[in-house]
């Protein structure tokens, strides 16, 4: 299977190695569907490539989506627009699914990765494998949905080796 992962760098106020970013995505893509793959939104369909866009932005950015599309005023620090897992008409194209994309504030990064006492990165990486849950189709509605995306975030950053989170 092929993973086309777009990125792009639009805060002007941070920069990051989005190529190591990516590099992690990718692994935890393929841990995730190595262990619950048949549970995710990809399930029983037929693909030879899955491709989902990360976009880095400011807080004002994602203040913007979330009032725009969520009805919710204030800035988060990830927002997920999970295509195929949200269509009813799972839409594949030449082999090719297009999971969606997320948008992660890096001040929010910096100002969270504060407060919990983490590295940049960390959390960093922390969001991209929360982003990667919810473009799979998983999400933490309750306490024990919450529990499990998390746990299996761990144990995916652990693979990778940023198990610090």
């Amino acid at each position: 299977m092929n993973i086309n992962i777009f990125s792009e760098n639009i805060c002007e106020d941070k920069k990051i190695d989005e190529k190591k970013a990516i590099s992690v995505a990718k692994q935890v893509f393929e841990y995730y569907m190595s262990h619950i793959g048949e549970q995710s939104a990809l399930n029983g369909f037929k693909y030879d490539t899955v491709t989902f866009d990360i976009l880095y932005c400011d807080s004002k950015k994602t203040h913007e989506l979330n009032k725009e599309y969520r009805g919710k005023d204030y800035p988060a620090d990830i927002i997920t627009f999970a295509i195929f897992a949200d269509d009813e008409d799972k839409f594949i194209f030449d082999g090719e699914i297009n999971l969606g994309e997320f948008i992660i504030a890096l001040d929010k990064v910096e100002e969270e990765s504060k407060k919990k006492n983490k590295t940049f990165e960390d959390e960093l990486y922390f969001l991209i494998s929360h982003g990667i849950m919810h473009l799979l189709g998983f999400d933490h509605q309750t306490e024990e949905d919450y529990n499990f995306v998390v746990s299996m975030q761990n144990e995916a950053l652990k693979v990778v080796e940023y198990d610090k989170v």
